[in-house]
């Protein structure tokens, strides 16, 4: 085992022994046991960074045997100059917020309350960095009173929590990559990642949609020419498609924009950011309704307009409490090809995705580039606002192209999905591709889910990117040859219908052709006898 993959089972433990506790102690499926999970590992987390980067700059600290004993010796004026010289994103921890501090308190009464406090005073010190805002202007902080969700033996609850996080520190894997930390954050929280009600979709993409979105987006050969883009999402979930586009262009040269209506899944995604070092951009991460009330704006007011944007917006959402409210002057630019109906019988199937992809493409910058999840049906769709979608993709020239994913690559929808890539700088050839035959189907809980492997996964990457026609995959076509289709984006109609010949000799032609006379001949004979044997047990019915 390597120590990569020892850090990763110690990482995973450690989840398992946190949600071991709270099954101990009555949260086990609880809606409010994903709030302590993710909050007492990102404490956890914190702790152990700020150690680990305070240890870079104090050469005493680093050689102690016992760091924390030194450390308990420096002054307030001391611990202040130390804390300056560490980076912005590092949050800063007191001495008695360590969790070494905690675990020697629990002998003190209220230990609850301790805790708790110990909690919210990180959250307070950090606010200015690490809240998330809603479009209210409201923070939402990092941590919370975590007590309250036990109803008995709360003291006995914070006590178990912080024994399952002592022995165990993060700083050996503070020099990880992105694929450690997707991995880790997936399981963090894999048993939190569907909808529960709320209004968006998924907290989840699949890894292979977002790594195919990426680096379709970003191509490999172009990675490290992309400096200071802005990246959205506004529909952003929990954050993965925003962190595979950020890792593909690279952390330290992005700055990440999102919004999305669920407090459960702004903070997943602020969590992300935490782990994959894009801690600058949480001020950027609101909880508020895009479509009703888009939040990032330029100093004019005008809608701010970015570089990249990223999306797996919910396909279909009761939205008629707020359709009435989009009828404005700025509405009409931004959703030009209008508003999706909502059915009278069954609100809840008004087409919502139409409008993101309204408002996605109303949000790039004049060389920007989008890829966004689309139900496949988005792509032939004769009538309406897909096809008027469609058709100023095409007649602006700006669409790159489209792949069409195998069914269930989500485990949780039947829907049958493509990736809409559109780019507003591409006058070229648009790439549409046929993924629909790829992938095996596994099972996942009680649903089946297609997986692609890596090998198809570059695939279609490299096919994408390179502009390939390949049999029954892959086309080529231009602007014109897509109007020319009545705008349709189905590879599958610009296949062309292929006859095999095979060359043979005239006596080899002769045999065959002999062969075809004499099967019809004995074709025809079995015919006759069956119609004479039919019309002779008829006409011995009509007499017996």
């Amino acid at each position: 085992m390597t120590k990569t993959q020892q850090f990763e089972q110690q990482t995973k433990e450690l989840i398992d022994n946190i949600k071991k506790v709270c099954a101990n102690y009555g949260l086990g499926n609880d809606g409010n046991e994903f709030k302590v999970i993710t909050q007492v590992f990102l404490y956890k987390f914190l702790n152990d960074k700020y150690v680990f980067e305070i240890k870079k700059f104090d050469k005493k600290l680093a050689e102690a045997d016992n760091w924390e004993e030194v450390f308990s010796t420096y002054t307030d004026k001391e611990i202040a100059k130390l804390n300056m010289r560490l980076k912005p994103s590092v949050a800063r921890i007191r001495a008695d917020h360590f969790i070494t501090s905690l675990f020697n308190k629990q002998d003190k009464p209220n230990f609850a309350g301790i805790f708790d406090t110990t909690l919210t005073d990180i959250a307070k010190d950090n606010s200015e960095i690490f809240s998330v805002l809603t479009e209210g202007g409201e923070k939402i902080v990092l941590f919370e009173n975590l007590s309250k969700y036990v109803t008995d033996n709360r003291d006995q609850f914070c006590k178990a929590i912080v024994n399952k996080l002592t022995g165990f520190s993060f700083e050996n894997i503070f020099n990880e990559k992105f694929d450690f930390y997707a991995t880790i954050f997936e399981y963090l929280i894999k048993d939190y990642n569907t909808n529960s009600g709320g209004k968006y979709a998924e907290y989840f993409t699949p890894h292979a949609v977002s790594k195919i979105m990426a680096r379709c987006l970003v191509p490999q050969e172009t990675v490290g020419e992309v400096n200071n883009a802005t990246c959205y999402d506004p529909s952003a979930g929990s954050g993965s498609l925003l962190m595979n586009l950020a890792h593909q262009i690279g952390e330290d040269k992005c700055t990440i924009y999102s919004q999305d209506i669920s407090q459960k899944s702004s903070s997943l995604l602020r969590l992300n950011l935490i782990l994959n070092d894009l801690v600058h951009s949480i001020h950027n991460i609101i909880k508020g309704n895009t479509i009703l009330d888009p939040y990032h704006k330029r100093q004019n007011g005008e809608l701010e307009l970015f570089d990249y944007i990223v999306s797996n917006p919910p396909f279909k959402l009761d939205f008629s409490d707020f359709s009435t409210d989009l009828d404005t002057k700025e509405n009409h630019a931004r959703f030009f090809a209008g508003i999706p109906k909502v059915p009278p019988s069954k609100k809840e199937s008004m087409a919502i995705y139409l409008m993101f992809l309204q408002h996605i493409i109303f949000s790039l910058k004049e060389n920007g580039k989008a890829a966004v999840v689309v139900p496949t049906g988005f792509i032939t769709a004769q009538s309406g606002i897909d096809k008027k979608i469609r058709q100023k993709l095409i007649d602006e020239n700006m669409l790159a192209g489209v792949v069409s994913m195998p069914s269930n690559i989500f485990a949780n929808t039947g829907t049958n999905v493509s990736i809409l890539f559109i780019d507003k700088a591409n006058k070229g050839v648009v790439v549409l591709i046929d993924a629909s035959n790829l992938g095996e189907i596994v099972k996942e809980g009680k649903n089946q889910k297609t997986v692609l492997s890596h090998a198809e996964e570059d695939q279609i990457i490299d096919t994408f990117n390179g502009k390939e026609v390949v049999d029954d995959f892959s086309v080529v076509v231009s602007y014109s040859d897509i109007a020319a289709k009545n705008y349709s984006l189905s590879a599958g109609q610009y296949f062309d219908v292929k006859i095999e010949y095979v060359d043979i000799s005239q006596s080899e032609f002769d045999s065959q052709i002999e062969n075809y006379g004499k099967a019809l001949s004995m074709m025809f004979e079995r015919s006759n006898k069956l119609e004479s044997s039919i019309l002779k047990s008829m006409e011995k019915l009509k007499y017996d």
